[in-house]
């Protein structure tokens, strides 16, 4: 089964708010879907974008300063940009479930706790991704994505026996997010991992570029590692 040069990006369909009263809109955290756009296309790839319900809602953090370049910020915000073109185009995952893939690259936000965990066809995206050789990768919340991605060969979760790294529950608290997390009644991303049979693993500081490199599992700690996760993704992708 031939590895086609191309990516999904999947971005999460959910939006919330994660302080009570609202102050803080969490959707897609869009450096985690801009970062590894950017690096895919640099590296040749044809790049698709979808969510499981063909809608977005942009995460209000992630447009605050530090997390895009001027330059980043400006691909965002024009409108006719490919990378925003993309986003635009809110297109469902059932509409792309039958395209072949070579990556498929699990961006967060918070928001994707909440849809990720039941994106049935995102998850049959990322399971023949696996099936037909590629890389399923994620970044901060993307883990979320893993239950049901099994390896069609032994029955069981991809990341089983894997180190796989994501947002630390050390930075939930750091940020005053765990009360609000634990009403919305999904797991954090350590505990979806050692429920697969994955092994967690995080950096020394929350907010460290950390990557995690398994075969053909690649997975990044917080937005931070975003660039690091895509650029891993596209070295190993060569050796395939």
């Amino acid at each position: 089964m031939s590895i086609p040069r191309r990516a999904l990006i999947c971005v999460t369909s959910a939006s919330a708010q994660l302080f009570e009263g609202g102050g803080h809109t969490t959707g897609v955290f869009i450096s985690e879907a801009l970062h590894p756009f950017n690096v895919l296309r640099a590296a040749g790839f044809e790049v698709d974008i979808a969510s499981e319900k063909g809608e977005w809602t942009e995460d209000w953090l992630s447009l605050q300063p530090g997390f895009l370049t001027e330059e980043e910020r400006k691909q965002y915000d024009d409108k006719n940009s490919e990378f925003r073109r993309k986003m635009d185009e809110n297109v469902k995952a059932e509409d792309v479930v039958k395209n072949e893939y070579g990556v498929f690259f699990a961006s967060a936000g918070h928001a994707a706790l909440l849809d990720y965990p039941t994106a049935k066809n995102l998850k049959k995206i990322a399971a023949d991704v696996w099936a037909r050789g590629g890389i399923v990768s994620s970044v901060c919340h993307g883990p979320a994505i893993f239950p049901g991605i099994n390896d069609a060969k032994t029955g069981e979760s991809i990341i089983k026996g894997k180190k796989v790294t994501g947002f630390t529950p050390q930075a939930e608290d750091e940020m005053g997010l765990t009360a609000a997390l634990k009403k919305w009644g999904e797991k954090l991303i350590d505990a979806v991992v050692e429920d697969l049979g994955g092994e967690y693993v995080r950096g020394t500081g929350v907010w460290d570029d950390y990557v995690t490199s398994e075969g053909r599992v690649i997975t990044g700690m917080n937005p931070q590692s975003a660039t690091s996760t895509a650029k891993e993704v596209v070295r190993v992708f060569e050796t395939l």
